[in-house]
């Protein structure tokens, strides 16, 4: 019985055996086959094949590509440090000496290597820009955190001489390389240009050899912004720094504007609109911040816009205007520096912001609120600064993107202060000739009625003791003057006035309606809140209506309606 059993037993477990091994072949026959099905369609890949599985226009190495180049760096890296810090000195010194703030008399390296540590690649990738077999585009990221002996000799104008020691630097960034025009001669390619194209990340310290920066009021920031700032335009897109490997004159071939050798051409301007701020910081141990604004591009000195100094406010109402040429739309930031007054002394840092330009919809208004902040690599700091009110338009050259003044057809509306060229052909001609600083301009000064309907108020703050408001409206146009407001509602925190009031405005470009909400009382007036507009949206969209929020409550809106009916002056300039 129990052979039997045995046998029964035996014959089971071999039949699943066999049955196992025949299924297991089975399997592994079929991943065979399907890996070489894989392997001849990987086979017959063309490139546009590729391109789907990768994000388009790039090409990216493999990593054991990165550490065979992370390796060779690494080996040449003594010898880059000596030719690169020499070539760094020639080069930056001139670039610091052109930056130098006022504060400073002379800003010079007196020891400058780059350390034993080489940076390392984290990515390589090549971008197809369409230059096709005119030249390759090349983006390397890299990463640094070295130990350089950098000391700079400062010399203030107040007669003092820092020998100033640049520390623990943390660098990561994407440089873009452009070789071009490739030729038949080694190394096959005539010229190299490079440029920092995005700097994710820069910080550094700085320590005086034998004291402390910090002892010196407004020194560390000059140094610092100084530094930062050179770098910015030196290398950072759109500026670019041509090499030449073969002999002959290649920046016409590598760059679109031939005069220019290493910038962009300007494609476009930019009309920014420094409205107001509110919420600063206060700087001062005696009164309020005396605060003013520096608005750029790019950080030269002739583009740098400074905005008028308002005394003794935290809540500056500028209602200033600024151009600025646009060279690349993709890869530019307006940069907004918010600072303190000191008169003579080196004025204090409230916060910046910075807006990417690639947000903007060329010829529509943005409306915005920036937040400020201490620092715009590292945004650690969380401390609340306030917040800075901007309106942008962005206006290409090219005369098929002109942009076209909705309330009148016949103009071609290049600024919100400045219209060039009036007739059926203003748009092109307008085109044309914001480009030519040199023509003669003429400023629209736009005069109309401003109708404006105040409709009603939600969740207005309660101000009386018996938890509600006796609200009413006042309106005020900022540069004529004008004033009026609305009857006052009793005992509502909801209220709804629905009067409607035509303003005459003798400049509508430059003027602001300013509403704040009362609280109406025999004995004295309350201000609930505020809101500050300009007319710009009413003017390019001839009517509107909407909720605005009020400055001074925590969830107050006012419901206004605004149709404004133009009329158009010329002044001669």
């Amino acid at each position: 019985m129990s052979f039997f059993l045995g046998w029964i037993a035996g014959l089971s477990i071999g039949i699943g055996l066999i049955v196992a091994f025949a299924r297991y072949e089975k399997i592994r026959s079929s991943r065979r086959y399907n890996l070489a099905m894989t392997v001849a369609a990987f086979a017959k890949l063309t490139l546009q094949d590729t391109e789907k599985l990768i994000p388009p226009g790039h090409y990216r190495y493999p990593s054991w590509a990165l550490n065979w180049l992370n390796q060779e760096l690494a080996k040449i890296w003594p010898y880059v440090n000596e030719a690169a810090s020499e070539l760094i000195r020639s080069n930056v010194e001139p670039i610091l000496e052109q930056y130098t703030p006022a504060v400073l008399e002379s800003l010079k390296f007196s020891t400058l290597t780059l350390g034993a540590v080489a940076p390392q690649f984290k990515g390589v990738s090549i971008i197809d820009d369409g230059s096709g077999a005119e030249g390759i585009t090349m983006e390397l990221e890299l990463q640094w955190e070295g130990r350089p002996k950098i000391v700079l000799d400062i010399n203030t104008r107040i007669g003092v001489s820092l020998p100033v020691e640049v520390k623990d630097i943390k660098f990561t960034g994407v440089f873009r390389l452009i070789f071009k025009p490739l030729v038949h001669a080694f190394p096959c390619f005539g010229a190299v240009a490079y440029s920092l194209r995005q700097k994710k990340n820069l910080h550094f310290t700085l320590k005086v050899i034998g004291g402390e920066i910090s002892a010196i009021p407004g020194i560390s920031n000059a140094i610092e912004e100084t530094i930062k700032d050179a770098i910015e335009d030196s290398i950072t897109w759109p500026v670019r720094k041509i090499v030449s490997i073969l002999p002959g004159d290649y920046s016409s071939v590598i760059l679109p504007c031939p005069s220019d050798l290493v910038e962009l051409k300007p494609v476009g301007t930019l009309e920014v609109k420094l409205v107001q701020a509110k919420d600063l910081t206060n700087k001062d141990l005696v009164g309020k911040s005396d605060p003013f604004a520096r608005i750029f591009i790019r950080p030269l000195r002739d583009r740098i816009k400074r905005s008028k100094t308002i005394n003794n406010q935290l809540n500056p109402i500028w209602n200033e205007h600024f151009e600025f040429i646009v060279e690349d739309i993709s890869t530019q930031y307006l940069n907004i520096r918010v600072y303190d007054d000191e008169g003579v002394q080196a004025s204090e840092f409230i916060g910046c912001a910075r807006l990417a330009l690639k947000d903007l919809e060329p010829g529509k208004v943005k409306d915005v609120w920036l937040k400020l902040i201490k620092d715009l690599e590292v945004q650690r700091d969380t401390k609340n600064r306030g917040q800075v009110h901007l309106e942008l338009l962005y206006i290409p050259f090219s005369a098929e993107s002109s942009v076209i003044n909705p309330f009148n057809r016949d103009f071609g509306l290049t600024s919100l202060e400045k219209v060039l060229k009036s007739g059926k052909d203003g748009a092109a001609e307008a085109s044309k000739l914001a480009r030519t600083t040199t023509e003669r301009k003429k400023d629209v000064i736009v005069r109309g009625v401003l109708s404006v309907t105040v409709i009603a108020a939600e969740n207005l703050p309660a101000v009386d003791f018996m938890g509600k408001s006796d609200p009413y409206v006042v309106l005020l146009m900022k540069k004529s003057g004008t004033k009026v407001k609305t009857r006052v509602v009793n005992n509502t925190l909801n209220p709804e006035w629905n009067q409607t009031f035509d303003i005459l405005v003798e400049d509508a470009l430059h003027d602001m309606l300013i509403l704040e909400v009362w609280d109406h009382d025999p004995f004295k007036k309350d201000k609930i809140g505020r809101c500050i507009m300009t007319l710009t949206r009413v003017l390019l969209e001839g009517e509107i209506e909407d909720h605005f929020s009020l400055d001074g409550t925590e969830s107050g809106k006012i419901h206004l309606r605004l149709k404004w009916s133009p009329q158009l002056v010329f002044r001669d300039t």
